[in-house]
């Protein structure tokens, strides 16, 4: 039996956060190497991450130990596990539809992922940014899509990594704007349906792989890592 994919990354949200959740929601359980790490250790943090700087393709994390691969690139990696636990639809349609989606949510998933590393000066003009284009332009297009075939789901009425990452745009996305689904009946109607999957369910309750807002000591400790 193949031992737990082992998550390489700091205890913060960034760029691991997706694969986390699209593991959740496969109910997969995981191992971190940075789990008894405290985030104020920040020396021995930046110790471990040169001790694996020989894994790292590219120099890069987040990184996964998956089936005898060290695999990195957060899209390679979400596209592995997708293909892995059927989270990426029936025939090479399904999937072309699942990856524009999943693409669609990039520009706007970007916006609310960097927005706690932006200096104080910028945070103002980019939540305003956040909430037109979440408003304006993202939720509604899903929305169409959810009101175009009236299914329980984006494509072909299961569950797909695309609907793993809305509801978890969803989420944040309303961590810095309450009322932004307020319009959205349908987006509301699929955060509550993916939530209520009793793999889902079990990863939003304390003490789990999911990791909350990246507060001010996360952000440093990432611009320290990465910089």
């Amino acid at each position: 039996m193949a031992g737990k994919p082992i998550l390489h990354y700091f205890d913060g949200r960034a760029r691991m956060e997706s694969i986390r959740w699209l593991l959740a929601a496969a109910g997969v359980e995981v191992s971190s190497e940075l789990d008894h790490f405290k985030l104020d250790l920040i020396f021995t943090v930046i110790r471990y991450f040169s001790y694996i700087n020989g894994s790292l393709m590219f120099q890069q994390v987040p990184m996964v130990e998956i089936d005898g691969m060290k695999l990195v690139q957060t899209r390679a990696i979400v596209n592995y596990i997708a293909a892995k636990y059927n989270l990426y639809g029936k025939d090479i349609k399904e999937r072309a539809l699942i990856d524009m989606y999943s693409e669609g949510m990039t520009d706007l998933n970007e916006m609310v992922l960097l927005y706690p590393y932006l200096p104080s000066s910028d945070k103002d003009g980019r939540l305003t940014q956040i909430k037109e284009k979440s408003r304006n332009r993202y939720f509604p297009a899903f929305e169409k899509v959810l009101t175009s075939h009236g299914q329980d789901y984006l494509v072909g009425n299961r569950l797909s990594k695309a609907d793993v990452h809305l509801t978890e745009l969803l989420y944040h996305t309303e961590e810095l704007d309450s009322t932004v689904l307020a319009n959205f009946p349908l987006l509301k109607a699929l955060r509550t349906r993916v939530s209520n999957l009793p793999t889902v369910k079990k990863f939003l309750q304390p003490g789990s792989q999911r990791k909350p807002f990246d507060d001010r000591k996360c952000v440093e400790i990432a611009r320290k890592l990465f910089s």
